[in-house]
């Protein structure tokens, strides 16, 4: 591939390349030592490695430490063939992006390049101006506007038990193998809104084609832009992934959009930080990941929310991000899910449990919360959610001893309600993949269902 392909739908060069270069020093494991000896490189920066005279095989690479004298990088590809002595070329430091609305249908990858076979992405027209840098901030804190309407996710148990308004933040918690991708399928599928953005980041290769065919669809597809990182690609294809997603997103929330941003997951993004932090010499601090993990995960979760408050007659944008996190070892307090709970407006966890005994989605929803839901519900919904966590809590208490016969019906009135009540309660959770259910149909049918049992 030669250096100009890495300008297309970019702008992290310039007009043109900065006429100046150094050389490779040595290469080191997956980076590479570069001389810098007029101090030109910042952390972040970008270098294309030359591995041939002609420069027809280039390699880019990021600044990720400084030395004196030298720089080391991180390539965004295979290093292999890269030599001592090869030429590169250093780029600008402040890397930018140009979408555009003809994005809407189209897969790409984490440097913004179509990976669909359709050809090349559009351009906007208007070419001055439009470029957004991938290193985006959030609105400050004061001028931020507040939470819009609330969202309908078309999951019964989401509009139940986790409701979200425009522009929150929610995690969908869960170990390997209990149905996050499948959720977020769902969600992606049966949220409106104006815009989606969804970066599957460190999945398996073949999920890809399926999650575009099967849980999108070509009418999902057709507003959505989804970005493909996959598990064997260099760990900053990975992380870079997640800050195009998150650019894009601020880029049509900045129009006044409503974004759907879907991260699968923000744990990939954390582990392809960590082998970033280690290369460049990062100490581990817990479980391995280094200091850089746990600055980089609010510096980019934070870009997700609201615009702006408008100016008169203007109109807000919204950015409602959805994340997974994986639990590595089912362990919800391990250091990625817990530092990401912390920052997020509310959690989604799937139980294992739920899942083996056949219920999708495997909510658990007394271990799920939005810390909007009081925000975001009439009072009808709120004493429906009360009355529901309260039944459903009563039951797990005494579940140990229903399974085993210790508890004798007609003990206990509120208990035997609460019985009854979980067989129902297990039916309204069970949704298909492929169903829909509206916010007003939730409530109808949670209420048929509290109408059934006798009241407290």
């Amino acid at each position: 591939m030669g250096y100009q392909n890495f300008t297309e739908n970019h702008d992290f060069m310039g007009d043109d390349l900065l006429q100046c270069e150094g050389r490779v020093l040595a290469v080191t494991g997956n980076g590479i030592r570069i001389s810098d000896r007029f101090g030109l490189l910042g952390i972040g920066g970008r270098v294309i490695i030359c591995r041939d005279d002609d420069h027809k095989n280039a390699l880019l690479a990021e600044v990720v430490s400084l030395g004196t004298g030298e720089a080391f990088v991180l390539p965004f590809g295979d290093n292999a063939s890269v030599r001592r002595g090869a030429s590169v070329i250093y780029c600008r430091n402040n890397v930018q992006i140009r979408p555009h609305k003809g994005w809407l249908g189209r897969v790409i990858d984490g440097l913004g390049r179509p990976v669909d076979g359709l050809g090349p992405l559009p351009s906007p027209e208007d070419h001055e101006g439009s470029a957004i840098t991938l290193r985006g901030t959030p609105p400050p804190a004061a001028l931020r506007a507040r939470l819009g309407e609330r969202v309908d996710f078309g999951v019964k148990a989401m509009n139940a038990f986790t409701p979200a308004r425009a522009g929150q933040r929610l995690g969908i918690f869960s170990g390997s193998g209990v149905g996050k991708s499948s959720l977020l399928g769902m969600v992606a599928r049966n949220t409106r809104c104006d815009v989606r953005v969804i970066a599957l980041i460190g999945e398996r290769g073949r999920e890809v084609r399926e999650f575009i065919e099967d849980d999108l669809g070509p009418e999902g597809l057709a507003k959505s832009i989804v970005i493909v990182a996959t598990a064997d690609e260099a760990a900053l294809m990975r992380r870079e992934a997640g800050f195009l997603a998150l650019a894009i997103s601020e880029y049509f929330r900045d129009k006044g959009d409503h974004v759907l941003c879907l991260m699968d997951s923000i744990t990939r993004i954390a582990m392809a930080q960590r082998e970033i932090g280690l290369a460049a010499g990062e100490p581990p601090a817990s479980r391995g990941y280094t200091p850089s993990v746990f600055s980089l995960l609010p510096s980019m979760l934070e870009r997700v929310g609201p615009g702006l408050m408008p100016v008169e007659g203007g109109k807000t944008g919204f950015i409602t991000g959805i994340f997974t996190v994986l639990v590595e070892g089912d362990d919800h307090d391990e250091p990625i899910s817990d530092h990401s709970r912390a920052i997020l407006d509310g959690h989604i966890v799937l139980d294992r449990d739920i899942a083996e005994r056949g219920r999708f989605p495997a909510i658990n929803i007394l271990k799920s919360l939005s810390r909007t839901a009081t925000d975001a519900m009439s009072e009808e919904e709120c004493a429906h959610y009360i009355r529901t966590r309260q039944l459903t809590a009563l039951h797990n208490d005494m579940a140990d001893l229903i399974k085993i016969g210790a508890y004798q019906q007609g003990s206990n009135p509120e208990i035997d309600i609460a019985i009854d009540f979980f067989g129902y309660l297990e039916e309204f959770l069970t949704q298909s993949r492929h169903d829909k259910v509206n916010v007003e149909e939730t409530l109808t049918d949670l209420s048929h269902i509290l109408s059934r049992v006798r009241p407290s």
